[in-house]
């Protein structure tokens, strides 16, 4: 317990370090050049990116890089901050009192006199706090989909609008019959294909293609596995057999770009083989 107030008051230390080093950047007399020509819609891309690091972190179970990520993440919210401050709508002290005070709303089970059973009806009492914080702000949308943000990423969406119209007991029943709609979609997409136009048919082709694409998510969501992991799994199995098939050639004296395809397939069933053995 002894140790709980110098490691607050060090991150306490940190964090004002961190604030003024960015104060310093962004200041019109000696600041960084770079930094002073950024606005909100130009940073916005970088905090999406950090973010992924984070998760990309994660994943590797990587911690060293993980407290290297997360303080690229950490400095997001600091520079947006600043930003913010500068032109008087709001400084860190706001976000981070915004955030405390919505976290003890909505945990009232924690904070106040609210009792839950389990995590299920955790996130029951959360979406009927957020309901009652939508229309405390005049948002009138009773959706059982209200709130869900259009600015994610779309497949995290598709996930989201699915887990919320399945609360209200719209849902497959299990993963098979997920499987099966996969099927259906998968099925009509090559038909697409076969038509023959595929320039000219490229409207039908990206409504069939969503179509799949949001059953996919919809057997994440029944499987729970995280989408955006599954995905980047696949990114990264992608770029290690694709280095490894570049590696081979070199070896080999060839260059990738060099040798036909069914020589690059060989090439990729091999680095395929070596991982499996």
């Amino acid at each position: 317990m002894s140790d709980t107030p110098t490691a607050g008051s060090a991150a306490s230390a940190e964090l004002e370090r961190l604030l003024a080093i960015m104060a310093r950047l962004r200041d019109p007399q000696g600041g960084c050049p770079w930094d002073l020509q950024q606005d909100f819609s130009t940073i916005a891309p970088y905090t999406i990116e950090e973010a992924y690091e984070v998760a990309d972190a994660i994943d590797r179970g990587d911690f060293d890089d993980l407290c290297d990520e997360l303080g690229d993440l950490l400095l997001q919210v600091v520079f947006h901050a600043r930003m913010a401050e500068e032109q008087g709508s709001f400084a860190f002290a706001d976000v981070a009192r915004a955030i405390s005070d919505k976290m003890q709303r909505r945990h009232p089970h924690v904070f106040a006199d609210v009792n839950v059973e389990d995590a299920d009806g955790v996130m029951r009492n959360w979406d009927a706090i957020k309901r009652a914080e939508r229309a405390a702000k005049g948002d009138q949308d009773g959706s059982a989909l209200a709130g869900v943000s259009r600015g994610l990423p779309e497949w995290q969406r598709a996930v989201k609008l699915q887990a919320r119209a399945a609360r209200v007991g719209f849902d497959w029943p299990g993963p098979l019959p997920v499987l099966d709609k996969a099927a259906e979609e998968l099925q009509e997409l090559r038909e697409e294909f076969e038509r023959g136009d595929v320039a000219g048919n490229k409207a039908r082709l990206q409504e069939e293609l969503g179509d799949l694409l949001f059953v996919c998510a919809n057997l994440a969501r029944h499987a729970d596995i995280d989408l955006g992991a599954a995905l980047r799994g696949a990114n990264h199995k992608f770029e290690r057999r694709f280095r490894a098939m570049e590696a081979q050639a070199e070896a080999q004296g060839e260059v990738l770009a060099g040798l036909d395809l069914d020589a690059q397939e060989a090439l990729w069933q091999r680095a395929k083989a070596a991982e499996k053995s």
